[in-house]
């Protein structure tokens, strides 16, 4: 359970957070009383989450790249926060393909500048990483992924996170390792979905999208698993585990956050739950490609986060996939969707509204 009191008046400089992922974890940190920085490219979809809940009015933001890092470091300088958090990502592995460079420069430079920057400032107690469960080098086996397995990705989203992950450990090591440095964490998620992410080749926003239009959903590999979780859950992992690395530097290092094992499933299975949910019109049908190479099985092992965080999933896969479907049916019906995000965010949280 996140600890409102910890994060009350606390400076929060988050970088992605027009992304499907950062737009929720503003939305969190404000209801738990933080001030948030923000600081990524402009949304990319009119009906994303950052524009539809008016993110904008809660928050001091910064649209820019965290590839300028002249740019950088002076909005986390102006910022002067004591807490980094780095989400801005190229997050998906099909593009990957089509923009290697622009992968490799943004998730693995990027995260060198966003690194560098917080390494000027002095009032920065905590920096939060947050890379992708496509870090791991996957043989597979499907056999759990735990923290301490080889990083590696034959991809270059896959690659780049991994090397993002071995920029992050050589900062912790090298020049986080004195007296009163910032301390250093990686946060492992993935497979995520909710309300607002208009993402081009995953699943759920495909679907959403695909329905929304009365079109068939074309679906890759509907046998592939993966960990399904509604993007709250993982959120609501980095934050607590920004709290307990604030207190104690035995929380350094990378932590899996993944949903339960009964919501590991296939493609498949997500789809059809997701017809069901909708309704009238919803329908898929295969598409034969050719697709570049993705693992067929994926599998995060939690135990860490269990056992010495105390964090476990609120949600379990249909209970996400509902408040998933319930938000895009709010948005073809024309709802304040400001009002229904936070309403959203209440039932899984459970505090009070502090902003």
């Amino acid at each position: 359970m996140t600890d409102p009191a910890f994060w009350r008046g606390k400076k929060v400089f988050l970088t992605g957070h027009t992304g499907f992922k950062g737009a929720w974890a503003s939305l969190l940190l404000r209801r738990l009383g933080a001030d948030v920085y923000g600081y990524a490219l402009p949304p990319t979809h009119q009906s994303a989450l950052f524009v539809t809940a008016r993110i904008a009015e809660d928050i001091k933001h910064r649209l820019a790249d965290i590839r300028d890092l002249p740019t950088l470091r002076a909005a986390m300088a102006e910022a002067e926060p004591d807490i980094v958090i780095h989400m801005a990502a190229q997050a998906l592995v099909r593009p990957s393909y089509e923009e290697p460079v622009e992968t490799f420069a943004t998730n693995v430079m990027g995260t060198v500048h966003v690194l560098e920057a917080a390494r000027q400032l002095r009032k920065v107690q905590v920096i939060l990483n947050v890379t992708s469960d496509k870090c791991y080098e996957n043989n597979g086996a499907g056999v759990a992924f735990r923290e301490d397995d080889r990083l590696g990705g034959d991809d270059p989203y896959s690659n780049s996170k991994a090397c993002a992950e071995l920029v992050t450990h050589s900062y912790r090591h090298s020049l986080f390792n004195t007296k009163g440095a910032a301390r250093v964490a990686t946060a492992r998620a993935g497979n995520v979905f909710g309300g607002g992410d208009w993402a081009r080749d995953r699943l759920v926003p495909d679907a959403m999208q695909a329905f929304l239009d009365g079109r068939a959903l074309r679906i890759r590999n509907p046998n592939s698993v993966r960990p399904w979780q509604h993007a709250l859950d993982p959120v609501l992992g980095y934050l607590t585990l920004v709290e307990r690395l604030a207190g104690d530097e035995r929380f350094i290092g990378g932590w899996n956050f993944g949903p339960d094992k009964a919501s590991e499933v296939p493609v498949g299975t997500v789809v059809e739950r997701l017809i069901a949910l909708w309704g009238s019109g919803a329908h898929w049908t295969a598409d034969a490609g050719p697709h570049p190479h993705e693992a067929a099985y994926l599998r995060l092992d939690c135990a860490k986060a269990h056992t010495k965080l105390g964090w476990t999933p609120r949600l379990d896969l249909a209970q996400g996939l509902r408040l998933t479907v319930d938000w895009y049916k709010a948005l073809r019906e024309g709802r304040d969707l400001r009002k229904f995000s936070l309403d959203q965010l209440d039932q899984v949280v459970g505090i009070a509204h502090t902003a």
